[in-house]
């Protein structure tokens, strides 16, 4: 009678540690996702290269920001990237930035924070357009949130 106890036992520690796992491993990878569709995106098409790192993107955050680095060696960036520039969600809603934090609107190296209004509902994936940096029109950077 104590052996059933302690096979009956032995299963379902067993069976606990499957399940632990399992939810354990499901987790682990969803969040290497989500990670992994933040990455940096960068564009060197024309004489500017743009480099954009999206930063804090959750609901809590008070911003939505995104870490631009801008490189050229013909010209000045005197941009203002806070009028050149749009985040749109997954509905088409658009969303003009509110500041930059960074560098100001000179030389052939900029880097700062552009910040956006939070977006509520969390979209599915947004979409973010930088428009007249060097003699490129429209630069586009695009992310899935979920």
């Amino acid at each position: 009678m104590n052996y059933l106890k302690v096979i009956l036992f032995i299963l379902a520690a067993a069976a606990g540690a499957i399940i632990l796992y399992v939810f354990l491993k499901g987790n682990l990878l969803n969040k290497q996702n989500a990670l992994a569709s933040l990455l940096p995106q960068i564009n060197s098409e024309g004489l500017v290269t743009v480099k954009v790192t999206p930063k804090d993107l959750t609901q809590s955050a008070a911003s939505w920001d995104f870490e631009i680095i801008l490189d050229t060696h013909s010209g000045n960036l005197d941009q203002d990237l806070t009028k050149t520039s749009v985040l749109t969600d997954d509905s088409e809603n658009q969303f003009n930035a509110i500041s930059w934090e960074g560098d100001p609107l000179q030389g052939h190296h900029r880097q700062g924070i552009l910040k956006f209004p939070p977006i509520t509902p969390k979209p599915q994936s947004i979409e973010l357009k930088i428009n007249q940096i060097g003699d490129i029109d429209e630069r586009i950077f695009k992310w899935e949130l979920k």
